[in-house]
């Protein structure tokens, strides 16, 4: 078995624009005195490596703590791909995933430079899959990602956003992705694991 983490470091990630930025606060120091090491930290639900759920988009929708583990969780399918993803595309990697492994099928997985088109998104949202995860801080264009955010999680499929896979070969692979437990929530940050 090999683990490959695919989470960013949080206090150094990417943050989508006009977000805010991760704070560190140290409490308490043991080099400074104190009986121990004790640190605060802020950050958006965003930042990083992290899930979008309905709720991010859709008064209506899911919040993270609603949606069921099994979403974030379980075989998955990694592929790569540069610039816009149209529908064929799309439709592409699902009969790979299919072929490969029908349960991979509903947790895609998409690695490099690849911005989601509205066609493409249509075609993941009528395939019903659970999770769709991108390396990019959004799944849709970062200058207008509402439609393709709307589209997907209208069908509750739930946005993995901010993973890395440059380090990970492509194929059938187990996704551990579970968000942390926000009540509440749009999102939450994850420590994203592919298990080989």
């Amino acid at each position: 078995m090999k683990l490959y983490d695919i989470s960013q470091e949080v206090f150094s990630c990417n943050v989508y624009p006009g977000d805010p930025v991760p704070q560190k606060q140290v409490l308490a120091s043991i080099g400074d005195g104190d009986l121990y090491n004790l640190t605060a930290f802020s950050m958006c639900a965003h930042n990083g490596t992290h899930l979008d759920a309905p709720y991010h988009f859709l008064q209506d929708g899911k919040t993270i703590d609603t949606l069921p583990l099994e979403k974030t969780v379980g075989y998955a399918y990694l592929t790569f791909f540069d610039g816009i993803l149209r529908a064929d595309d799309a439709r592409c990697i699902l009969q790979n995933a299919m072929r490969a492994n029908p349960e991979s099928a509903g947790r895609i997985l998409i690695g490099g430079e690849a911005v989601i088109s509205a066609d493409a998104a249509r075609v993941f949202a009528d395939a019903k899959i659970d999770l769709l995860g991108n390396e990019s801080q959004t799944v849709g264009p970062e200058d207008a990602p509402m439609e393709v955010h709307k589209i997907l999680l209208a069908s509750e499929t739930v946005l993995l956003e901010g993973v890395r896979l440059s380090h990970v070969p492509e194929g059938v692979c187990f996704l551990f992705a579970a968000p942390l437990l926000l009540a509440g929530a749009d999102g939450a940050p994850c420590r994203a694991v592919i298990i080989r």
